[in-house]
């Protein structure tokens, strides 16, 4: 399997292609997961469901940059988008500093940075840096305390002028989170790069999942966008306990386990 670029995104866009994205934090799951996605997010969700924090507001730089490089690892096939952590763009010096950082240690395809219009002038100048830039609009994790939680977008008119002002300002990619299907379906059947959803309906580009949400091992709740495929929590902690009763029943290690001379 050939390594995915951006052309390739671009070219499913304009065939009526999904494009399947899903995130993972470690080479292990990147390595299970590259054989089916066409784009693998490192994302500070992360920072929930593997950190065992209740938001995404606490995770550094230097913490996205150690799972992506072992995510990094892990591929050779999927496009590999890293989040930039809470206010690490909050301005153009910070943005060019982090985001060359991350991309330099990780050797990412993009980076993705949360926000609205308001980013059109951090983007213009990352691109021309040289670093793609994935704009991620409508619900944003990364303003929860700010809004006093994660709010779904239903505000049309700016969702609309957000991702007309992001891709002119040369964005290469948007995820719509947490928005009114309606609202997002308009953005994708306009816009000219693609628009990935992830609680924003069927009708965009293609769709991410938090890998933990849809193979059921994140268990303290379920997004009403997220559809689960395995009961994993459940499966692991089977497994687990037959292990143990293997090991006090005496029946692990058999024979066959032991090293011999």
């Amino acid at each position: 399997m050939k390594k995915i670029n951006i052309n390739e995104l671009y070219k499913m866009k304009a065939q009526g292609q999904k494009i399947v994205m899903i995130t993972a934090y470690d080479a292990l799951f990147a390595r299970l997961f590259d054989e089916s996605a066409d784009i693998v997010l490192v994302g500070d969700s992360l920072n929930m469901s593997f950190g065992g924090k209740d938001s995404t507001i606490d995770i550094s730089v230097d913490e996205m940059i150690y799972h992506a490089k072992a995510v990094k690892r892990g591929l050779k096939h999927a496009y590999m988008v890293v989040d930039m952590p809470f206010a690490s763009c909050a301005t153009l010096e910070l943005a060019v500093k982090n985001c060359a950082k991350v991309c330099q240690q990780t050797l990412c395809d993009a980076i993705k940075i949360e926000g609205g219009a308001e980013l059109a002038p951090t983007i213009k100048l990352l691109k021309s840096a040289g670093i793609a830039v994935v704009a991620h609009i409508g619900l944003k994790p990364q303003h929860s305390v700010l809004e006093g939680g994660f709010v779904v977008c239903r505000d049309e008119s700016t969702a609309l002028s957000d991702a007309k002002a992001l891709e002119d300002a040369g964005a290469a990619m948007l995820l719509i989170e947490g928005t009114l299907s309606h609202i997002a379906a308009k953005i994708a059947s306009s816009a000219n790069i693609p628009v990935i959803s992830i609680g924003a309906g069927a009708s965009t580009d293609g769709q991410v999942l938090v890998w933990s949400d849809m193979l059921g091992f994140f268990t303290d709740f379920k997004p009403k966008f997220v559809r689960r495929y395995m009961d994993g929590a459940q499966l692991v902690k089977q497994a687990v306990a037959n292990y143990a009763d293997d090991v006090r029943s005496g029946k692990f290690p058999a024979k066959e386990h032991e090293y011999e001379l």
